[in-house]
């Protein structure tokens, strides 16, 4: 009977380690794949006009998007310039992700 708990033990430990193990790698991947947009800016925040201005030190073109504090989309755009016109956002908080190339970046916009 002692066997069988030392093997019911060694099995479950074995089968934690495992776990964490596999945890800690899909951490990393998807820590090392994301990449930062260089010098970005977002202005003026807080916002009251009906323009926001996105820039970086590269210049390309960007996909902006626009979500609520419950996570859900509210604008979805892409700017060649820097330019973006918030016209139709409430005032609220709202998390803005900028994606240029293959680099991507959250930021944080209030809108009076």
């Amino acid at each position: 009977m002692k066997k069988n708990y030392f093997y019911i033990t060694l099995l479950f430990f074995f089968l934690i380690s495992f776990s964490a193990a596999a945890q800690d790698s899909k951490g990393n991947t998807a820590v090392m794949q994301q990449q930062n947009i260089e010098d970005l800016n977002i202005y003026p925040n807080p916002v009251s006009s009906d323009r926001v201005y996105i820039t970086s030190k590269s210049g390309q073109s960007k996909e902006v998007e626009i979500y609520d504090v419950l996570g859900k989309k509210i604008l979805q755009a892409t700017i060649t310039g820097k330019e973006l016109n918030i016209s139709n956002l409430t005032a609220g908080v709202y998390i803005v992700k900028v994606k240029e190339g293959e680099a991507t970046a959250t930021r944080k916009l209030i809108v009076k």
